[in-house]
This record gives structure tokens, C-alpha cells and sequence, in this order.
């Protein structure tokens, strides 16, 4: 029997994607009711993530929370816009303005209450605009003390919601503090809470030039902190927010044996942009390459495949994908 995978994507996959050249979007702009229509046309697609402060406000919250639940949707996340508004340039949590910092914290209890009522119970801040562009510009150590002093504060305001924080390498900074695997296995190792995890972003893995599988196998070893994932693709060079499985597929193959491996068993959650493509299409598409890929990892078999893995022979196991995938 085919297991049963939770399937998600944040809202903006059914919505005009934008970017910096054509910035009122590829097609007509699509109210967020029309989104959530886009979404429940999607097999196996059972949940939505949310920007507060996008889709969100304190205006509307609750009639967007009932027009989910009325569509036979699920809150997969919310996640808290801490990045798009002018408000943010010179950071967010690490910001050294104290009154930015306290509204920036504000803004993740607001998201965190929001997913407590609604059974949600998980929120994923992104420090997109913690970072730094020149030498000489930031004070690494007051930067990062306050980041760790922020998400204290807010493990510690509702500890039975998750927080599972995003890294990513650089945009909008050129260089973001929480960039990588290691740095964010750092800063939730000091924070030392158990509500505070990772949302592992697959592209922003990539364009870190990291493993995901690896990643994830370290997430386990360092305390069980996968709490959540953004599948996409991209080509390493940019976050392109592709569909997932469309460059790296053999890579996605391996990360899905290692979810497989350590137990992972919340939201495969779709975090793309599709800019020039139908996002119905792509989601449904996304997902049918996801199941399919589970389905050859049954086909080998994960005993075969640990086998292999401790030969340490990748021709053996170039040879072991090849007889599945061609024969």
C-alpha cells in the first residue's frame, strides 16, 4: 500500500509571479480566494501556506482562516513577512534599531498566536534582510546575539508552536547571517528550545552548493530539527524556485531515501515561482514526480540501497539506479 504523504504549498505557487524586470507579473493577478480555487485543483494537495503580512493582517485573519477551512484546506504553515517592506533594510531581528527589532518580534507572536487558534502550530521566520553587503558594515557579534536574544524571546512565548527558521546564503542581502546549514544548526543549538527547528528550503540548500541529503542526515544527528521543508530546484548559481525534481533529480532521489531513512513525516510542502508556467500545472506536476520517485525508491528497495551505501562504490550505485530507471 502506497503511504500517505502530506502535500502543501505556499499560496503564491496559484498567484502573478512577479519579478525585477516585468514587476506586475506574467499573468492577470489573481485574488487570494482565486488562489486558494487554483490549489484545491491539485490531486493530493491538502494544504496552503501563508504570509503574514501578504495574505494575513489583523483586518482579515479570521475570514481567510474560514474561507481555507470552507475550501477543505489545511494551514500547512504561516510564515511571518519579515523581507518585503521598506521597514526591514537594515534588518529584521538583528536590526539595531531596538523599536524595529521589538516589531519584528511582534510580528512572529502575532503569526505564532494565529497558528496556535488555528491548529496550524508552526511558524517559519526567514532573516532575509539580516545580513550585510561590505566589510565594515556589520557588527557580526551584536547581529548575531540579537537574533539568538529574538528567537528566545519567541520560543518562549508559545512553546507548544514551532519555529522553524529558514537559511538561506544571500538575496535580498549579499550575504545573510543565517546562510547555511551549519550556521543555522549554531544559532538553534545556542537558542536551545525545543520548539525552534528548520525549515530545510531545497534551493537554498543548493545554491549553498550543500547535500540536501546530508542535510537532512544532519538535522537528525543534531537533535531531530527537520521540522518542516520548501521543495523546489534550481541550477545552484540563483534561487529559482523551480519546480522540484526538474534539474537535480537523481540528487531529490537521495534526499527523499534519507527523509525515508530518519522518519520525516510532516508537510512536503511546494515553495516555487512560476512565473511563465500554469502554477496548477506545475503543482500537480511537482507532486506526481515526488510520488513517482517515491515509488522507485519501494521498487529498489531501502535495503538495497543501504547496502550499497556501505560499499562506498558509486559505480555499484550509479549501477543500482541505472537497472531501476532504464531496465
Amino acid at each position: 500500500m502506497e503511504k500517505k504523504r502530506k502535500f502543501s504549498a505556499v499560496a503564491v505557487t496559484f498567484g502573478s509571479c512577479a519579478d525585477r524586470y516585468v514587476l506586475s507579473g506574467y499573468s492577470p493577478k489573481k485574488s487570494f480566494e482565486e488562489m486558494l480555487d487554483g490549489a484545491k485543483q491539485v490531486p493530493d494537495l491538502s494544504g496552503v501556506e501563508l504570509v503574514w503580512g501578504w495574505h494575513l493582517n489583523d483586518d482579515n485573519a479570521d475570514e481567510i482562516v474560514e474561507m481555507i477551512k470552507n475550501k477543505g484546506l489545511e494551514i500547512s504553515m504561516i510564515i511571518p513577512e519579515l523581507w518585503s517592506n521598506s521597514k526591514w533594510w537594515k534588518g529584521s531581528f538583528a536590526a539595531k534599531d531596538k523599536e524595529i527589532r521589538r516589531q519584528a518580534r511582534e510580528r512572529v507572536k502575532t503569526a505564532m498566536t494565529l497558528a496556535k487558534k488555528t491548529g496550524c502550530n508552526q511558524v517559519s521566520p526567514w532573516f532575509g534582510q539580516d545580513g550585510y553587503d561590505y566589510v565594515f558594515q556589520a557588527d557580526y557579534i551584536a547581529s548575531w546575539d540579537a537574533i539568538v536574544d529574538g528567537l528566545v524571546e519567541c520560543a518562549d512565548f508559545l512553546p507548544d508552536v514551532r519555529l522553524a527558521v529558514e537559511y538561506k546564503i544571500k538575496e535580498p542581502r549579499t550575504h545573510n547571517f543565517v546562510s547555511t546549514i551549519g550556521k543555522v544548526l549554531l544559532l538553534i543549538n545556542e537558542v536551545n528550545r525545543p520548539n525552534v527547528g528548520v525549515n530545510l528550503d531545497i534551493g537554498h540548500a543548493l545554491q549553498a552548493y550543500e547535500s540536501m541529503a546530508e542535510d537532512v542526515a544532519l538535522l537528525k544527528r543534531f537533535g531531530n530539527k527537520l521540522f518542516h521543508l520548501h521543495l523546489n530546484d534550481n541550477y545552484r548559481m540563483w534561487d529559482d524556485d523551480m519546480m522540484p525534481c526538474s534539474v537535480h533529480t537523481l540528487e531529490n532521489l537521495e534526499l527523499l531515501y534519507w527523509l525515508e531513512k530518519v522518519g520525516y513525516d510532516r508537510w512536503y510542502s511546494l515553495d516555487v515561482f512560476p512565473y511563465r508556467e500554469d502554477g496548477v500545472e506545475l503543482a500537480t506536476e511537482a507532486i506526481e514526480w515526488l510520488k513517482g520517485l517515491f515509488n522507485l525508491l519501494d521498487k529498489i528497495g531501502m535495503n538495497e540501497i543501504e547496502k550499497v551505501i556501505q560499499l562506498e562504490d558509486p559505480i555499484k550505485a550509479l549501477k543500482l539506479l541505472r537497472c531501476a530507471l532504464l531496465q
